[in-house]
């Protein structure tokens, strides 16, 4: 970019506040949608560890049992009705993202019980996103700072 005068490098910069915070929001919705997705498709199937968050321990035969006997389908693990997948949700207020569930097992699952291992959702969902996130939000600043995305920018 050039400028022809400081005025117009201040104006330049003056907008550039608004024009990147207007860019982090549509990132940031999208990273949100991403996170949501990924946390509802990792109930039902056993998860492998990410960074600090255990693999998912296998279902104590009791469990399997009595899912069997209720008509949930075997090896699949907090997932019963489908309640508790659906339950989870995204909200964006300005530039926080908010996932969540509505369902209070949630909680039990992702830090587990004394009597129950920790099988945890939203943690690693978005660590599984995380690449995702900091490709889209850094794409945001620059499409923010530039107006748009350079044709040789490396994706």
């Amino acid at each position: 970019m050039e400028f022809k005068s400081l005025e117009s490098l201040a104006m330049h910069l003056g907008g550039l506040e608004s024009a990147i915070t207007e860019q982090l929001h549509g990132s940031l919705e999208k990273c949100a949608a991403r996170v949501e997705k990924t946390a509802k498709a990792e109930i039902g199937t056993y998860q492998a560890g990410i960074g600090d968050f255990p693999a998912w321990a296998a279902l104590a035969s009791s469990t399997e049992a009595a899912k069997d006997k209720a008509g949930y389908p075997e090896n699949s693990p907090l997932l019963a009705t489908g309640e508790m997948r659906d339950s989870i949700q995204r909200k964006v207020y300005g530039d926080e993202a908010i996932i969540f569930s509505s369902d209070d097992k949630m909680v039990y699952h992702e830090f587990g019980t004394p009597k129950m291992p920790a099988r945890p959702v939203m943690g690693p969902a978005v660590l599984r996103s995380k690449e995702y996130i900091e490709r889209q939000l850094g794409q945001a600043v620059i499409r923010g700072l530039v107006g748009r995305m350079p044709r040789n920018f490396n994706r």
